[in-house]
């Protein structure tokens, strides 16, 4: 198994891959990687068109604010430094009052997305939806993706791959080197046509589709196959098209393939501007409308963000989108965030007319933080409209 040649222009290896998702980089690897855009796989442009939306400042600025979390008062000082911020985006009614970026980084800085992307592929299915390419979430998978006919995914619906309710085997630690998602990384840095699909189509069923939730990147890397089989584009073209050069991208952004000129890693490895993410979460804001065009079918933003119940209990997960509680336990803000490993997030909260964008480098995958980010989600709201 050998790097890129861009990979290794760049100095990095196949075991780099590994340990970043291992949490064992210094920091100074660590941000190297994060902004670069291929560690060591091949990668995709989503083109940017010749327009660019603007991002107006406004009046009022955040300077400072209380941020209440582990029965402690902090600042925005201390979320930034001691959970490794490095770049923030806060926009309310559709413009900036904050931007701050560290490390280096600027206006102009692509940073990886990590798990992020998964509400972007998801995103991608309402699009096809929308355009007709896909009827329903409640087809089979099947009926798109024949390949998966008599393995784990056979007799999985649309909505059950949304989910995460397939009921196919997986366990997605990053730190464990056994684990299917090390096996998915080590597939990636292969570069080897098909090879992840073909591991998926063998997992086998562990419970009935529907009936238990377990969080799983390879289930995202179906959405992937899913689009492209349904659209015939690839996911990067599609986004491209549909929704980055409409709403008016500043830069192209980039997307991780499993193989040269193959599918999109679709759960991860998209590589964007802090602003394009904010774009990004203010395209979602405004009910998947662009303009005067309707991307997203209407309601498939509640749909998609909102706690919902599987096999009688409350799932806090909607499709590949996490709901956000306020400060009180309830989601009557209808808040919600898309959020990917080492702290990267897009906080979405509609009632609020709130965006805000953390990319961050993290010690390690998860649970390095000391503030948690939901907390300072919060806080902001109550900064803004307390």
């Amino acid at each position: 198994m050998t790097a890129t040649l861009e990979a290794l222009e760049n100095g990095f290896e196949d075991e780099d891959a590994r340990n970043a998702y291992a949490g064992k980089l210094r920091p100074d690897r660590q941000l190297r990687m994060f902004r670069d855009d291929s560690w060591v796989f091949s990668t995709r442009s989503i083109k940017r068109g010749s327009q660019v939306h603007p991002l107006p400042r406004a009046r009022r600025q955040i300077e400072d604010l209380a941020v209440h979390a582990n029965a402690t008062r902090y600042d925005l000082v201390d979320y930034i430094s001691r959970n490794r911020i490095a770049g923030l985006l806060v926009l309310h009614r559709g413009e900036i009052c904050l931007e701050h970026y560290e490390f280096g980084n600027d206006a102009r800085t692509r940073w990886i997305s990590m798990s992020m992307a998964k509400s972007v592929s998801t995103t991608l299915v309402g699009a096809a939806i929308q355009d007709g390419s896909i009827q329903s979430v409640d087809d089979p998978l099947t009926r798109y993706l024949p390949q998966l006919k008599n393995g784990g995914y056979d007799g999985v619906s649309i909505r059950h791959l949304l989910q995460m309710t397939s009921g196919v085997r997986w366990d997605d630690t990053h730190t464990d080197p056994q684990s299917e998602r090390r096996v998915m990384l080590d597939l990636q840095i292969a570069q080897q046509p098909g090879a992840i699909l073909n591991f998926l189509s063998g997992q086998p069923r562990v419970a009935e589709p529907g009936t238990i939730w377990n969080y799983s990147t390879g289930e995202t890397h179906v959405v992937g196959a899913l689009v492209r089989a349904a659209t015939g584009r690839w996911c990067a073209d599609y986004l491209s098209e549909k929704i980055w050069q409409p709403l008016g991208m500043e830069l192209d952004a980039t997307w991780w393939l499993e193989s040269p000129q193959g599918l999109e890693v679709a759960g991860s490895g998209i590589n964007a501007s802090l602003r394009d993410y904010a774009r990004f979460g203010q395209f979602m804001l405004n009910d998947g409308v662009i303009g005067s065009t309707r991307v997203l079918p209407e309601g498939w933003v509640r749909e998609a963000s909102q706690p919902r119940e599987i096999a009688g209990k409350r799932l806090d997960y909607g499709y590949m989108w996490w709901p956000v509680a306020a400060r009180d336990g309830s989601f009557a803000d209808g808040a919600y965030s898309a959020r990917g490993i080492f702290g990267q997030y897009i906080y979405i909260n509609p009632t609020r007319q709130l965006v805000v964008v953390v990319l961050s480098a993290r010690a390690k995958p998860k649970g390095s933080e000391v503030i948690a980010d939901n907390d300072f989600f919060n806080s902001v709201v109550e900064a803004l409209v307390g």
